[in-house]
């Protein structure tokens, strides 16, 4: 889902309706979705305009398969991916205005999304101590955010931050993720390789994490007809509604 401008004179004099929101009080908003979802791009704006940090929690794990990609690791050894989790040297930025991951002090904002590591990231995702370790890290982020976090994956709303202010399922239909997923990589794969991207990533995630049924009090918003930046106000009435 690609953000649009909304740089208008209008919009930039216009009142901010979300300016002192729950200012001193936790607001830490949850959002779990397939991929194609818009969740990355539609969670990044929300953390913006309400003033949030951002975790993209599905940068780290991408960013545990190319340390094992680049050194060797066999993906389908679990210890061995639990053990490099755990000694991975990974710094993340949680600014929504600043998107950065780096690997020993190495910059590898853009080799995470290259189409290797979408194609293998299932292995890390799937591996059970790997995905412990990185929830530690995650909910560590989050409180070092002082509860004030948009973060956003596949397990948030039920593991990472249960007990989050505003739990989301944002999901559309699965055209409609292809074809965000496509755009996004600007035209530069198959058919074939978006339906590995996409579904049958999904299929392999979903046996670690339930992304695909909203969990007892988290809201679901379908994004399937909605451009982005309806997606992000329908987001943020749901944040008004849920955490006023």
């Amino acid at each position: 889902m690609t953000p649009t401008s909304t740089n208008t004179p209008e919009t930039a004099t216009a009142p901010d309706p979300y300016a002192g929101f729950r200012v001193g009080k936790s607001l830490v908003v949850a959002i779990d979705g397939p991929s194609g979802s818009g969740k990355s791009s539609v969670s990044r704006e929300v953390a913006r305009r309400l003033r949030a940090a951002y975790l993209d929690t599905g940068a780290m794990y991408r960013a545990v398969t190319l340390h094992c990609m680049r050194t060797g690791i066999d993906l389908t050894d679990s210890p061995a991916v639990e053990a490099a989790t755990r000694s991975i040297d990974l710094v993340i930025s949680i600014s929504p205005d600043r998107e950065s991951v780096l690997i020993a002090g190495t910059d590898v904002t853009s080799a995470i999304r290259e189409p290797e590591v979408s194609s293998a990231v299932s292995a890390v995702a799937t591996t059970m101590g790997a995905r412990a370790e990185l929830i530690r890290r995650q909910r560590a982020l989050i409180a070092g955010a002082a509860h004030r976090i948009v973060a956003e994956g596949r397990d948030i709303t039920t593991v990472v931050a249960p007990d989050a202010e505003v739990r989301v399922l944002l999901t559309a239909s699965e055209e409609a993720r292809l074809r965000r997923r496509g755009d996004q990589l600007g035209g530069t794969q198959t058919a074939a390789q978006l339906k590995r991207q996409v579904t049958e990533r999904d299929a392999k995630d979903s046996t670690a994490a339930d992304f695909t049924q909203a969990a007892d009090g988290v809201v679901t918003l379908d994004s399937s007809e909605l451009d982005f930046e309806q997606t992000v106000a329908a987001l943020l009435t749901i944040v008004r509604s849920v955490a006023n």
